[in-house]
């Protein structure tokens, strides 16, 4: 099944790249990439359509592939560019779905566009910054220099993101996984060595830093400051799923989701890393997301 991709111009003047997937008389999914990612990213788990009757629309965030940017957007601004898209489709509700640095703005559409969204997923997706736990403790060595970066900002973070951008726009089929160097579990890199995955891997890569590393970027400062909502406006069913073994996300970020969403339903794999939790449990999730 081919990802159809469109364009769309938002009030502020953005060029928005999103797609779509699936059976239109299907239940709406949108799903948020993670950082960094852009439409493709799907396609890593293009098998889901195939699991419940989706029609999935994606997009790329502001400054990722073909996404114009929104300097200083904070995470709730991302809900506002997910309406559009679905006025844009002629969509109503949906069920929010982020993976990793999508699970924050999966939560936003949850807690910020009830009753249109009618229930969130966050796979792997971080925590808010500074609420009672060290919010880097568990992370791979590139993470914890990433975000020490991004709280000093300065020359040396946007010199730091430039050089990773370049770094990740580059990468092949042959070398992505060690790219992403002691932030890869042994449950991610068993997941990645199938050649399909990893060409699917690279191809979003490359897309995503088509233009810049601007989405990079912005998603880092998102993450860090001000989400522009709480997750205690969240009251639509919920759904936080992690693993254990996840160097990109530790399970400390889903565990304080589990436990700070009111109602929400905690779903922890000991054993599973940032990409193998959905490679592994494909079936649950589709499952996960028919019952909301």
């Amino acid at each position: 099944m081919e990802l159809k991709q469109h364009f769309v111009t938002t009030k502020d003047g953005r060029k928005l790249e999103f797609a779509t997937i699936g059976n239109e008389s299907g239940k709406t999914v949108v799903f948020h990439h993670g950082t960094p990612g852009a439409i493709y990213t799907f396609m890593e788990y293009q098998e889901l359509v195939d699991l419940g009757d989706f029609f999935v629309v994606t997009y790329s965030r502001a400054g990722y592939g073909l996404s114009e940017r929104n300097k200083g957007r904070d995470i709730a601004a991302v809900v506002d560019d997910v309406r559009l898209i679905l006025d844009t489709l002629g969509r109503d509700t949906y069920v929010s779905v982020g993976w990793s640095g999508g699970g924050p703005h999966s939560l936003a559409c949850a807690a910020l566009d009830a009753p249109r969204c009618t229930g969130a997923l966050s796979v792997a997706g971080v925590a808010p910054r500074d609420v009672g736990f060290d919010w880097t403790e568990g992370m791979g060595p590139e993470n914890i220099e990433e975000f020490e970066l991004a709280l000093k900002g300065g020359p040396e973070y946007e010199a730091g993101i430039k050089e990773a951008g370049e770094h990740l726009s580059s990468v092949t089929v042959e070398n992505v996984t060690e790219a992403f160097g002691g932030l890869m579990s042994d449950a991610d890199k068993a997941v990645w060595v199938p050649l399909s995955q990893r060409e699917r891997a690279v191809f979003d890569l490359h897309h995503a830093f088509a233009v810049s590393p601007d989405g990079f970027q912005d998603d880092d400062q998102a993450f860090i400051k001000d989400w522009g909502f709480s997750v205690d406006d969240i009251n639509v069913p919920t759904s936080i799923w992690f693993g254990g073994n996840d160097l990109f996300v530790p399970k400390s970020h889903g565990e304080w989701l589990s436990a700070n969403i009111a109602g929400a339903s905690a779903h922890y794999f000991d054993g599973e890393g940032h990409m193998s939790i959905w490679i592994k449990h494909m079936n649950e999730i589709a499952q996960d997301i028919s019952s909301k």
